[in-house]
């Protein structure tokens, strides 16, 4: 087993953790004051090619592939949790496209979103049909030439700044429930985003409601085929949502780790730095530990995908260890900190409220274990 990344990977680690420096950290105070999402920046990413590092260079892309964009996702999560979160989100919904399209779609739309000209945000959760998938009512009606949705989606991230929305809507009531996809451009008349919602973390990253009322949507807006809406959802929500929550998770976990280890040679207690104390040698070796433990899963199941396999198993279970790792090594940080870990200026006290958000995202991990669980099972039997 070859454990040496390609120089292309090493290259781009380089490459973005130069730029996250340089772009995105002198940008972290004011998102966390004001909340408001750098527009600029998300171009810039988009210019440098980083939203489309999955998508083959014919359609605008990079093509450097899942491992590559967990990478990416983990440099710029070192820098800033809430920038890697809209990343990967827009290359979510750009995903979904990619992967089902026609080529009309593709040829319309992965263009310019792989290049950040257009940002595309993918509407699934609703109040009622989060983990249950089954329980989305957003409705499409056939009407002949188009179809008309109504609906409201909520946590959804990049609502208020998506010019394209990956819909998954009913096209069939009970007894038997069909769900379809659709996509919906920014200022096509019904389609709005609704409430933003105050997050404890990922400031700067927007997250909101985006509502359906009469929106008249061509039917060749209908992504894949009628039906096929539940098989999209999956399909992005694993290969590209759960994969980039990890991704974030690692970042997060790193910039936990480096902030531990720095605070623990500067601080002095009893004439000498905390970091000779074991109780410290302690909490640093353990959050190494899930790091390490952490990307070894997450390459292995971007590898994975990258060789054209799935990895649905792999994918949920790294996401729940992951993200709870990533809490536990920014729980850790705080506690090196001391007082300090409480105090807003100290980066410990943000990692902590960043990892609470990964926990429930793209399938609670409770969700995760029965997804792990099940498949496991089922292979035994």
């Amino acid at each position: 087993m070859n454990f040496q990344p390609a120089p292309g990977q090493e290259l781009l680690r380089k490459a973005v953790r130069e730029f996250a420096e340089r772009e995105v950290a002198p940008l972290v105070e004011e998102m966390e004051r004001t909340d408001e999402v750098p527009l600029d920046l998300i171009k810039k990413m988009g210019a440098q090619g980083y939203l489309g590092v999955t998508v083959p260079a014919e359609e605008g892309g990079t093509g450097l592939g899942h491992l590559a964009r967990m990478i990416l996702l983990e440099e710029l999560g070192r820098v800033s949790a809430a920038m890697s979160m809209s990343l990967q989100c827009l290359q979510f919904g750009a995903g979904c496209v990619r992967e089902f399209g026609s080529a009309g779609q593709k040829e319309r739309y992965m263009r310019p979103l792989a290049k950040g000209e257009m940002l595309a945000a993918a509407a699934i959760t609703e109040a009622g049909g989060g983990s249950d998938p089954a329980g989305i009512a957003t409705e499409a009606l056939d009407c002949g030439d188009h179809y008309l949705l109504n609906g409201r989606k909520v946590f959804i991230t990049n609502s208020h700044i998506a010019d394209l929305g990956v819909f998954i809507a009913r096209t069939k009531d009970a007894p038997k429930k069909e769900f379809s996809a659709f996509l919906v451009e920014k200022g096509t008349p019904g389609f709005h985003p609704g409430r933003a919602e105050k997050k404890i973390g990922f400031h700067g990253c927007v997250t909101g409601e985006l509502v359906l009322e009469n929106c008249r949507v061509p039917k060749e807006n209908l992504l894949g085929e009628e039906g096929q809406g539940l098989a999209i959802a999956l399909k992005g929500v694993s290969d590209y949502g759960r994969t980039g929550i990890v991704g974030v998770a690692l970042g997060l976990m790193q910039a936990s780790l480096e902030a531990a280890v720095k605070f623990a040679g500067e601080r002095v207690l009893y004439g000498k730095p905390i970091s000779a104390l074991p109780a410290v040698h302690f909490r640093i070796a353990e959050m190494y530990a899930d790091l390490e433990a952490s990307r070894l899963l997450a390459y292995r199941a971007a590898w994975l995908l990258d060789q054209g396999r799935r990895a649905d198993t792999e994918i949920a279970a790294t996401k729940f260890f992951a993200t709870e790792a990533a809490l536990r090594c920014a729980r850790k940080a705080m506690d090196i900190h001391g007082a300090y870990g409480c105090i807003k200026g100290y980066a410990a006290e943000r990692y902590c409220r960043d990892a609470q958000l990964l926990v429930p995202a793209d399938g609670t991990n409770d969700i995760m274990r029965v997804v792990a669980g099940r498949s496991l099972t089922a292979r035994r039997g």
